[in-house]
């Protein structure tokens, strides 16, 4: 199938009108209506419900899509593959959650580039779902997750144990968190275990998703939140912020996902330097 087919269909998905897909994918509206045509006698269902009000996805649609997001990616992947191959002999795509970037995995990137420079990497971000997916379609060879959904052909690797504790810029002997509080969303486990241990704390004054990035507001404001104990080991060394005494802590095991038939040096070696980095937490 003309992947221009699964571009363009996914364009009116999220646009939900055929003028407006048009517009983003600078064609004809006649053009999006032909290659729905196309797409839709490839198929042998109709993928949307048109109406004066736009273009909404049919049972069949709804089904379609999320392998048309599929298609894009893998498409996109083989393109990155071929054009990296002129000048590195090998490429290497990683994704990972939120919260393993800073102080972790950046670092294990730097020392990559240093060691094996031929080898071109690229990262991305992703939930713990969206990580498995893109391993299962191989348009990832490595992902870092917590709580990974096991799947046939992936190996599961324990790391680490990812501790989230509250630390402040205000009043470290506060029980639990002020009205300075800022809520840093680590992902859905996070977000579950924290409705739990403060079940009267449902809407938060600031809201994050910016990661570890957050710290910054803590050190610009008397203010407190969760970070990831690596991220804010200097700073409490280095009195800039503080635990809070008594609060609530959240672990969460770290685990490397991969496919089981990636048994090449290279991939071996990439593996080693991700556990030693892993260690020297």
């Amino acid at each position: 199938m003309d992947i221009v087919l699964a571009q363009t269909f996914l364009a009116i998905a999220e646009t939900g009108a055929f003028v407006e897909a048009a517009d983003r994918l600078n064609v004809t509206q006649s053009t999006v209506s032909a290659r729905v045509r196309t797409l839709e006698d490839l198929i042998g269902q109709r993928l949307f419900e048109r109406s004066k009000a736009g273009a909404t996805l049919t049972g069949a649609g709804q089904q379609f899509q999320r392998h048309a997001s599929a298609l894009v990616r893998v498409w996109e992947h083989a393109r990155l593959d071929v054009a990296l191959s002129e000048e590195h002999r090998d490429h290497l795509a990683v994704g990972s959650q939120l919260s393993f970037w800073d102080g972790f995995l950046l670092d294990w990137l730097a020392s990559i580039r240093e060691a094996q420079p031929d080898i071109a990497v690229s990262a991305r971000l992703g939930s713990s779902p969206q990580l498995m997916e893109q391993l299962t379609e191989g348009t990832l060879d490595l992902a870092i997750m917590h709580r990974p959904a096991p799947r046939p052909g992936m190996v599961i690797e324990h790391l680490f144990e990812e501790e989230l504790i509250l630390v402040t810029s205000g009043n470290p002997k506060a029980r639990r968190p002020g009205e300075n509080y800022v809520f840093v969303n680590w992902g859905p486990e996070f977000q579950a275990d924290h409705a739990l241990a403060y079940p009267d704390l449902k809407r938060p004054g600031l809201h994050l998703d910016l990661g570890s990035l957050g710290v910054g507001y803590l050190l610009d404001k008397k203010a407190s939140g969760y970070f990831p104990e690596r991220v804010t080991r200097q700073l409490v060394a280095d009195g800039a912020l503080a635990p809070v005494a008594r609060a609530p802590r959240f672990v969460y095991a770290a685990f490397a996902v991969y496919p089981e038939d990636r048994d090449e040096s290279d991939f071996g070696r990439i593996l080693e330097s991700l556990r030693e980095t892993a260690q020297d937490l």
